[in-house]
C-alpha cells in the first residue's frame, strides 16, 4: 500500500510530476496492501500455464502445415487428450503446491525487499535486473539439473519429469512436487541478490515461466 493518499502528495514528496505509468500504478496500488500485490503471480502463473503453451498445442495438432522441419522428434506425437491429461495434472500441482507456495512466500519477499512503492523503476534498471536475474537462474538451475539426473535426484525425484519423453509446452511445469520447491530456489535468488519493484518481479516470474514452457516445446527454431 503506497504511503499517499493523492497523486499530488506523490508528486510533492517525488519533487516532480509522475510519470504516466506511475499515475497508473498510483491509482491501481495506492490502496491494495503488498500482500495482495504478491498474490498476483497466482493469476499470472495461471494464465501463462494455461494460455502460452496453446499454441505449440495447435502446431502440434496442425502438423500437415509443415512445422515437422521444426520437430526434435518428428516422428512422436502426443495426441489432444494426452496433451489435456498433462494439463490437468499440471493445474493439479498448481492448486496443491505452487498456489499455497506462492501465498506463504510472501514474508521472504518483505525480507529481501522487494518494493512497492514510487518512483517506479526505470526500462534500464529493469532490464539490468532482469540480465542478472537470468544468468544467476540460469547458472544455479544448470547444477541443480545435474544433481537430478544423478541417480538418486532421478529415481526419487526427476524421473517424473520425464514421464512425457516427447516434451510439449504444458509439460514444462509437470514434475514432483518436490522438484517443483527445489527449482523454486534459482528462480528466487535473482530477486534476492538484486531485489527490485514488484513490477519488475513480476516480470521476470512471467518471462522466467515462458522461457521453461518454450524451451519444453518440443521445437528448435
Amino acid at each position: 500500500m503506497l504511503p499517499f493518499d493523492t497523486i499530488e502528495e506523490a508528486a510533492t514528496l517525488l519533487g516532480r510530476n509522475l510519470t504516466v505509468a506511475e499515475t497508473m500504478w498510483f491509482k491501481y496500488s495506492a490502496k491494495k496492501s503488498d500482500y495482495y500485490l504478491y498474490c498476483h503471480n497466482i493469476l499470472f502463473l495461471f494464465l501463462i500455464f494455461s494460455v502460452v503453451p496453446l499454441p505449440l498445442v495447435f502446431v502440434e495438432m496442425m502438423r500437415s502445415l509443415g512445422f515437422d522441419k521444426y520437430k526434435i522428434q518428428p516422428k512422436v506425437s502426443l495426441s489432444l487428450p494426452e496433451m489435456f491429461k498433462c494439463y490437468k495434472d499440471v493445474m493439479r500441482m498448481f492448486v496443491l503446491v505452487v498456489g499455497p507456495l506462492q501465498l506463504v512466500s510472501y514474508p521472504s519477499i518483505k525480507i529481501i525487499g522487494i518494493r512497492t512503492g514510487l518512483p517506479l523503476p526505470s526500462l534500464w534498471e529493469i532490464a539490468a535486473q532482469l540480465t542478472v536475474y537470468f544468468m544467476i537462474e540460469d547458472y544455479t538451475n544448470y547444477w541443480i539439473h545435474r544433481f537430478l539426473h544423478g541417480k538418486w535426484g532421478y529415481e526419487k525425484i526427476h524421473r517424473v519429469h520425464h514421464e512425457y519423453t516427447a516434451p510439449i509446452g504444458f509439460a514444462a511445469p509437470y514434475a514432483h512436487w518436490l522438484e517443483v520447491l527445489i527449482l523454486g530456489i534459482p528462480s528466487f535468488l535473482g530477486p534476492a541478490i538484486v531485489p527490485g519493484h514488484m513490477i519488475t518481479f513480476w516480470l521476470w516470474i512471467a518471462l522466467r515461466q515462458i522461457e521453461a514452457i518454450e524451451t519444453h516445446s518440443g521445437y528448435a527454431y
